[in-house]
């Protein structure tokens, strides 16, 4: 069956000029670093999908056993006839197991960065799901962002799985948490990554087959094509190195010699060692997550936890 063009609404996306001061600003700091975010662009988003395949990234397989192990009890604890909003949706892989359990979905909203991409997997949704109403929204969920139309509260299910929540700091996590129930409440579908185990963790961000380098490495290609930068791509190197103390994997594009990077005409030097964050993966144990979400304003109403306790889906209600 062919793909459907789908009109994608703008549900506020960062102008050039806003993204070029937020990577400068970044790339100024003391700690060099940059918004996960721009991570994903069509080819990123590309390199991530196959990263979910890899035998030692554990978190997606583990996720999608989940959803399919408990589709009964969740599409009877989800509400009928949903208003589906994926936050950061990339593959709609996940979207179909919870499409395809749900009684009657009414429409999906998938809400991403990649234009390109989200337009593809909009398209191969809305083929695969004739009698759902398909409508991508191209934004930044982590702003204020605005959709199509306004949803029914009640029928509202906010998706939001692959622990994309875990790239937020506690804080930031927190109070998007409580935007969410305070703009769109519904109800929330949302998975996380419980694993604490740095033996389970450091192969699963530094895989043997390079994809995840491939991956961090990408966001320099990325900033030389589209903001002209003059990053030397083979002088970095990925690390992914678990950081205990916070719970939570820090991932870094590391600098292999002194040199000098330019930006939109500002000069960034780099000693050698001397890296930039591109992403932090933060893990959340049940408990903690649910502390967070309600006091944010969500009620928990179920949890699904794998044997290995590595990875747990929660649906909550707003309160």
């Amino acid at each position: 069956m062919g793909q459907r063009s789908l009109a994608i609404a703008d549900g506020a996306s960062a102008t050039l000029a806003e993204w070029r001061q937020d990577i400068l600003v970044g790339l100024t700091s003391a700690q060099k670093r940059l918004s996960p975010k721009y991570l994903y662009d069509e080819r990123g988003s590309q390199l991530f999908d196959e990263i979910c395949g890899l035998p030692e990234y554990y978190a997606t397989r583990t996720e999608l056993a989940l959803l399919r192990d408990h589709a009964n009890e969740i599409g009877t604890l989800a509400p009928p006839r949903a208003e589906v909003v994926e936050l950061g949706a990339g593959s709609s892989l996940k979207a179909r197991v919870l499409l395809s359990c749900l009684r009657e979905p009414r429409s999906y909203l998938p809400i991403d960065l990649s234009a390109a991409y989200l337009a593809a997997q909009a398209a191969d949704v809305a083929a695969a799901y004739p009698n759902v109403i398909v409508q991508p929204v191209l934004a930044d969920f982590t702003r204020p962002f605005a959709l199509p139309r306004k949803l029914e509260r009640d029928r509202t299910l906010v998706f939001f799985p692959g622990s994309t929540i875990g790239n937020l700091s506690r804080r930031h996590a927190a109070a998007l948490l409580e935007s969410l129930a305070q703009r769109l409440g519904g109800s929330l579908l949302l998975g996380v990554d419980a694993c604490r185990d740095a033996a389970v963790l450091h192969p699963a961000y530094n895989d043997s087959s390079g994809i995840t380098a491939a991956f961090n490495l990408n966001v320099l290609t990325r900033l030389n094509r589209e903001l002209g930068a003059d990053f030397d791509v083979e002088h970095f190197e990925h690390d992914a190195v678990y950081d205990a103390e916070h719970a939570r994997i820090e991932m870094r594009l590391v600098s292999r010699r002194k040199q000098v990077v330019t930006i939109a005409d500002v000069a960034i030097p780099f000693r050698r060692g001397e890296y930039i964050v591109s992403e932090h993966s933060h893990k959340y144990a049940p408990a903690e997550l649910d502390a967070m979400a309600r006091a944010a304003g969500w009620r928990a109403r179920h949890a699904w936890v794998d044997p290995d306790a590595r990875f747990s889906v929660h649906l909550f209600v707003a309160s």
